[in-house]
């Protein structure tokens, strides 16, 4: 099939890289050159979420084509000139310009128009669908499950650092907690002083750390009582 891809950053390279492979025919176009879209099916804006709108007003409507964004926190109605339109969002992390193969087999947040699942599904894609209404929620979920989850390592790394060591001391603790949570679940998988109401320890955490790093530590910590009585509480039923 003949795509545009519309966007040339982290997500659109990624896009164009993963669909060539699976043998697509893929032209990326920055946004102010979108007057050079010839007759494709099929145009995918990989530009910033807030500029989706903007970007789609400049494309001429086709009724033979279809426009379709990449974009986990917005719904169809921000390609409203168009008479075809879709998305997919893709439940994976680009960090870089060079993440194809991340795309191909990953699981996409799909809508709209049929062609758009054709392409997601050439990808190997697993497609979930959502209502409107749940879109930010899913979206919310997908920003802790991956952004949080950095910025959580980076509060790691700075307090190892303040004792003399890495990050890369506790990445393997790290990982094998997510082992254990898709082996186990949450709730079974939580150990630690929260599991076992033990406040005396995490009160003397809360002394010897930073001031700064505080909040995010009370903030996790109260998460980790919650899942430890909703596990308490499950068990007695």
């Amino acid at each position: 099939m003949n795509i545009s891809i519309v966007g040339a950053g982290r997500a659109g390279s990624s896009f164009a890289d993963a669909l060539r492979q699976v043998g697509h025919d893929v032209q990326v176009l920055h946004h102010e050159d979108v007057a050079s879209l010839d007759d494709e099916p099929l145009v995918i804006l990989c530009v910033p979420d807030d500029a989706i709108a903007s970007v789609a007003a400049t494309i001429p409507p086709r009724g033979d084509r279809v426009v379709a964004h990449v974009a986990g926190s917005r719904n169809l109605d921000v390609l409203s000139p168009h008479p075809r339109v879709g998305s997919l969002h893709p439940l994976m992390a680009l960090p870089s310009g060079s993440d194809s193969e991340r795309l191909i087999g990953a699981t996409y947040c799909v809508a709209g128009d049929d062609l758009v699942g054709e392409v997601v599904r050439s990808l190997a894609g697993r497609v979930i669908t959502l209502r409107d209404d749940q879109r930010t929620v899913y979206h919310a979920a997908a920003v802790v499950a991956s952004n949080h989850l950095v910025a959580l390592m980076g509060q790691v790394r700075n307090l190892a650092e303040s004792i003399g060591l890495t990050l890369e001391d506790f990445l393997p603790l790290a990982e094998l907690s997510l082992v254990d949570v898709a082996r186990f679940g949450p709730d079974d998988a939580l150990t630690g002083p929260a599991s076992r109401g033990d406040m005396a320890t995490i009160d003397a955490h809360l002394a010897a750390l930073p001031e700064s790093e505080r909040s995010t530590y009370v903030a996790l910590a109260n998460a980790a009582f919650e899942l430890s009585e909703l596990r308490r509480s499950q068990t007695l039923a």
